[in-house]
């Protein structure tokens, strides 16, 4: 598609896709960002769209589906403010600061079960990708992202035992029983 008729695809539907994304999004800041992110995929791939008379339907599934996208990215990471949750946080001293060095962590992550060792060490020490540590384990991208989350979850537990001057012995997730 040429220049010109790239400004004719704004013009003709810039308004119908924006106020379609303010009824999805209720925002209108994020209603220009939708109508934006939208034409933006048309310039990177507008010109694999083989059939021109559905320009319209392409224009406004893509911002449908991008709308999707960013409620999937909201739900699963949301945001909040420090304030609101200030006091679900840990409290952290100085001296909590100064005694968790390199050392205390690399005893610490010795002490994680070897199932949950590898990924940690990989994402975190090797800078390896999900998909990189899949394949490198030979397992499922899911069960890397499981691992993460159960091997921090149990650092954390290390060093937050290490950190009060209590050891503790972590017992592996398959060992537990349901409380």
């Amino acid at each position: 598609m040429t220049e010109p008729d790239f400004d004719q695809l704004v013009s003709a539907y810039y308004q119908p896709l924006y106020r379609f994304a303010l009824s999805l999004a209720g925002s209108e800041v994020e209603a220009c960002d939708l109508t934006q992110q939208t034409f933006f995929l048309w310039a990177e791939k507008g010109q694999q769209l083989r059939d021109r008379s559905k320009v319209k339907t392409w224009l406004f599934t893509t911002l449908h589906r991008e709308f999707l996208g960013s409620r999937r990215r909201t739900t699963r990471f949301p945001h909040h403010d420090l304030e609101s949750v200030e006091h679900e946080l840990p409290p952290v001293t100085p001296a909590t600061v100064t005694a968790l060095d390199n050392r205390v962590v690399m005893q610490a992550l010795q002490a994680v079960d070897e199932v949950y060792r590898a990924p940690l060490t990989l994402f975190y020490l090797e800078d390896h990708s999900y998909l990189e540590i899949a394949e490198v384990l030979e397992v499922p991208i899911g069960t890397v992202m499981s691992r993460l989350a159960r091997g921090k979850a149990q650092l954390r537990t290390l060093l937050a035992d290490q950190s009060a001057g209590t050891e503790r012995k972590v017992v592996p997730m398959e060992f537990r029983q349901a409380s």
